[in-house]
């Protein structure tokens, strides 16, 4: 079994560790932007049952669908700018270059960080189905909009959860020195 090991891995011991690191950051900054993926689905969804509210009750519930889309949205942002900040990190302040230790974990770690981010994608289609949904319960009653908003948001709330869950692994992946 070592054989296979060493012909899979063997060539990373010739390596420079800093360029091993450097090389899977930028894979797992790659990876981190799939998550991205979450929240254009979820937006697009809040986007369409804004514009379908708008085309059922075009006179009172347009405008105020439309506020509730928009900022449902931002809402279902938020782990697309998780992944973007974890990608930043990789790329341009990342600290596992300055760490000493075994090329490939620290390697792994960037990887295993990028990775972690694909976890935003749960988030940003749940937020954007709440706010898409927020926005069609709006255009057929634009008086509950108070009523709905704070609904949405303490839905939105927590989903969210999962993708704060994945951005402390890729920062402790990171920032925790595990060779201490």
């Amino acid at each position: 079994m070592s054989g296979f090991f060493d012909l899979l891995f063997g060539w990373m011991g010739s390596v420079d560790p800093r360029a091993l690191v450097l090389a899977f950051s930028a894979i797992g900054a790659g990876l981190a932007m799939i998550a991205g993926i979450g929240p254009g689905i979820g937006q697009g969804y809040a986007a369409g049952k804004a514009a379908e509210a708008m085309g059922k009750n075009p006179e009172e519930g347009g405008r105020p669908a439309t506020i509730v889309m928009l900022l449902g949205a931002a809402v279902a942002e938020t782990s697309g700018i998780f992944s973007l900040v974890i990608a930043i990190i990789l790329l341009f302040a990342n600290p596992l270059i300055t760490k000493e230790g075994v090329g490939l974990v620290l390697a792994c770690s960037a990887i295993g960080a990028g990775l972690a981010m694909i976890a935003g994608i749960g988030p940003g289609i749940g937020q954007g189905y709440a706010a898409g949904k927020a926005a069609e319960a709006v255009g057929k009653r634009p008086k509950l909009q108070n009523m709905v908003v704070r609904t949405m948001l303490l839905g939105q709330a927590v989903a969210q959860t999962t993708g704060i869950y994945a951005l402390i692994i890729a920062l402790l992946l990171l920032f925790v020195n595990i060779f201490k």
